[in-house]
């Protein structure tokens, strides 16, 4: 029995086109027909009016940690994952990548397994694996990442977690020990590396990007900045076009100025808006907590460790971010969209399934208020779960 539903009165934007007074067909989780302004529509049974609102893709995130006071690391909380998922798809995220920290090997399997329990239901937004964000960073560009567990490049320990729950993305420091023979172990099994919390030069970046290293953790954050004698990964991220650069875009851990020269000079099919959201997201300042056994408390918005302040990860919702792109650079809804849906799902190899609104896609959807882009439904797999 088919079931369909037909999202009415909406601006449908997508990857390079803007729809006004559009409607969307879903059909049996799919995306069945997108209807032009005056083109006839059929008659369905079920039907929601946007009035007016905008359609966009629904967010893929691949690179967060936690929300509403949970964490991918709380392994002993079975319900951990199932909070942020809901918390997530209140931001209109239909897809995301739990993301562990730099921990021992122990709490990453009990991440790993408590992120398995949650995709046999997908209740929510659903997990599309694991994004493993250290333990094989340079420890001196930690940031919030907690020194005491860095460790070397090692494929066993991914693998160990793969046999698990799948690992999708790695991030850790190319000017490791063995870290161009990591990247190219993670590019064999079809895992993302990314290059992050690093101090390598452009030289020793080259030797991973030639095994196939194409991503960059939260571009610009805990990486070797711009300098004159030595353009360190700051300058690769404007250099090579190719790699995919995480932006955190809060406008805190990138002023307004480096977003607007991001997406002035780095193609935008190689830009990835996401929020390295914490626990603290979804809560009010003054809500105190650890990260990996370091202290972090939540003060203006802001999660800075209780020692030395540092930024550690952000609050922010992934339909802010896309709102703050648009503000910040003026560039059309249509262009910047790919940056928070489809360039993650084609570097996922899912971008002939998820990350556009066109016939054939997956119906994950998210409707967002045309002013301040509040969500006011989410569709993932065709079925509205807000």
């Amino acid at each position: 029995m088919k079931k369909e539903t037909l999202i009415e009165n909406v601006r449908t934007v997508t990857p390079g086109e803007d729809l006004r007074k559009s409607a969307i067909l879903v059909r049996n989780g799919k995306i069945a027909a997108v209807y032009r302004a005056g083109e006839p529509r059929p008659s369905v049974a079920d039907t929601y009016d946007a009035r007016g609102a905008i359609a966009v893709p629904g967010f893929i995130d691949v690179h967060m940690h936690g929300a509403c006071g949970c964490d991918t690391c709380d392994g002993d909380d079975p319900r951990a994952i199932e909070t942020i998922a809901k918390a997530k798809l209140e931001e209109g995220c239909t897809s995301f990548l739990p993301t562990t920290l730099t921990v021992s090997h122990e709490d990453i399997m009990k991440a790993a397994r408590n992120v398995a329990r949650y995709r046999k239901t997908q209740k929510y937004a659903k997990a599309l694996g694991v994004h493993l964000e250290g333990p094989f960073i340079n420890p001196a560009c930690c940031g919030a990442q907690n020194p005491a567990h860095v460790r070397k490049p090692d494929i066993r320990e991914v693998l160990a977690v793969a046999k698990v729950v799948p690992v999708k993305m790695v991030s850790f420091a190319p000017e490791q020990e063995g870290g161009a023979k990591f990247a190219a172990e993670c590019v064999k099994r079809g895992i993302v590396p990314s290059c992050g919390h690093t101090g390598a030069t452009l030289a020793q970046l080259m030797p991973a990007y030639e095994a196939g290293l194409r991503h960059f953790t939260h571009f610009c954050n805990q990486m070797t900045k711009l300098h004159h004698r030595e353009i360190g990964m700051v300058g690769a991220g404007f250099l090579i076009d190719d790699l995919n650069t995480e932006i955190i875009c809060d406008r805190i851990h990138l002023c307004p100025d480096m977003l607007r020269l991001v997406f002035a000079k780095r193609p935008l099919e190689h830009i990835q808006i996401i929020t390295d959201s914490l626990r603290c997201s979804h809560l009010p300042d003054g809500y105190a907590f650890e990260m990996g056994g370091l202290k972090v408390m939540l003060k203006d918005g802001e999660a800075r460790l209780v020692e030395g302040g540092n930024l550690a990860g952000s609050t922010l919702w992934i339909n802010k971010g896309l709102k703050n792109i648009a503000e910040t650079t003026g560039l059309p809804l249509k262009d910047i969209v790919r940056t928070s849906s489809w360039n993650q799902a084609i570097e996922l190899g899912l971008g002939r399934t998820l990350g556009r609104i066109a016939k054939g896609y997956t119906a994950d959807i998210a409707i967002l208020d045309r002013k301040t882009f509040d969500v006011k439904a989410v569709f993932v797999d065709g079925e509205r779960r807000i």
